[in-house]
């Protein structure tokens, strides 16, 4: 496998074995397919298109105009795979594309290549999760490949024969619903929690319990337990953008969507529903310290795209607050965002409670789980804690001594 990109320092750092963004277990794989020459990396495309069957576009789709979604490098490497075609080839859409951009793809193709080499596009999406990349690549729970016809089919039906197996199928769809599929399945996800969210506005008021009213749900077969964690909302690279994208690819075919509107609204709103929580505990933020426990939109990753802490950091400096957080992965970008800013980066979750007049768990590390809660109380300046993921237990904390304000409990 040919791995492309026109990023020279990225490139140089993959030939070394050296990842630009953290992927648990991603290193040693990277290490072993490069020692066994199964793996190389280089900004020569075209030499790498003309050796190959299958092409993979597997570029960003970043969120653009009116929220629609920002094709043009998907455009691109459909025009460079179209002017160094010799043979024919597969073009794989692997990129996560608005319905009828693999349509569009193939009119380039038509329109750009030097000769009439025969090809055919497929939409072959990801459906890998940050933080568990690896293994949901090698363990997915299905394959999605959109194909018009039996060549392309077999070819990429070769490709995955090592990991599809009866309970993790390919399935096989026009091209259409196979982009289709992608966006529908995070926007259903992204329901999920921001549903949950608002249930767990109703929990605060009536003095019910997220995390039982999430159980006896999750326990019907109908709903399944997955994605019920009410918390500060949604974050990353896929979730906020493809919402927006896919309200508007609806928007352009006289559809509207009007659960997703709601859906990103509510997300939004429960971003910022931790500065008023925390003023409950702390009312005067101005020189207050408050302690972060997490950046990253998510555990087991370094990517801070649309998180929560970005939003808690921006009204925290707003407030005229000192700062000082801890991520086991995601200072160095959250220092490139905020790079004039007076925040303290923390060695660890001990050291960001210095002092603190409060603590505000953002992002629910397993290295949060476990810690000494008698520590943590002497270190911090007042025992204040908002728990925006409900890591703890609001009994457990109180008994601890804690004013404990979790989501929805």
């Amino acid at each position: 496998m040919v791995c492309v990109d026109i990023n020279a320092e990225k490139i140089a750092q993959l030939q070394k074995g050296i990842l630009p963004i953290y992927e648990p277990g991603l290193k040693e794989l990277l290490g072993r397919n490069i020692a066994e020459s199964r793996l190389a990396f280089t900004t020569d495309a075209a030499t790498a298109i003309q050796i190959s069957e299958v092409v993979f576009g597997a570029v960003g789709t970043p969120e653009g105009a009116d929220h629609r979604a920002d094709l043009s490098a998907v455009f691109q490497i459909a025009k460079t795979f179209a002017e160094n075609l010799s043979g024919y080839k597969v073009f794989a859409t692997k990129s996560t594309v608005p319905v009828g951009t693999n349509a569009r793809i193939r009119e380039i193709i038509l329109d750009s290549r030097k000769d009439r080499q025969d090809f055919d596009v497929v939409s072959n999406p990801e459906f890998l999760r940050e933080g568990e990349a690896v293994n949901d690549f090698l363990i997915p729970d299905r394959i999605v490949i959109g194909c018009n016809n039996g060549r392309a089919r077999a070819i990429m039906e070769h490709i995955y024969r090592g990991i599809s197996r009866t309970d993790h199928p390919i399935l096989f769809t026009d091209i259409s619903s196979a982009e289709i599929i992608k966006y529908a399945a995070n926007a259903m996800l992204a329901t999920r929690i921001s549903f949950m969210n608002e249930v767990a506005r109703l929990c605060e008021k009536t003095g019910a319990d997220i995390k039982l009213v999430a159980q006896g749900m999750g326990l019907d077969k109908r709903i399944g337990p997955r994605f019920l964690q009410a918390g500060i909302g949604y974050g990353g690279s896929c979730f906020p953008k493809d919402v927006k994208a896919f309200i508007a690819t609806a928007a352009e075919h006289g559809v509207p969507f009007q659960i997703l509107d709601a859906v990103e609204s509510v997300n939004e709103m429960q971003k910022q529903s931790i500065l008023p929580r925390l003023k409950q505990l702390v009312p005067q933020l101005e020189g207050a310290t408050i302690a972060l426990w997490g950046l990253a939109f998510k555990p087991k990753t370094d990517d801070m795209r649309e998180a929560p802490a970005i939003v808690i950091i921006r009204q925290l400096l707003q407030e005229k607050a000192h700062i000082r957080a801890f991520d086991p992965e995601a200072a160095a970008n959250t220092r490139r965002m905020f790079p004039d800013m007076q925040i303290h980066y923390a060695k660890d979750p001990y050291d960001a409670c210095q002092g603190a007049d409060a603590v505000i768990l953002v992002t629910e590390w397993n290295e949060f789980r476990a810690l000494d809660l008698a520590k943590v109380k002497s270190l911090l300046r007042q025992p204040n804690m908002v728990d925006g993921r409900n890591v703890f237990d609001p009994l457990d904390m109180k008994k601890a001594g804690f004013r404990y304000i979790g989501i929805g409990r």
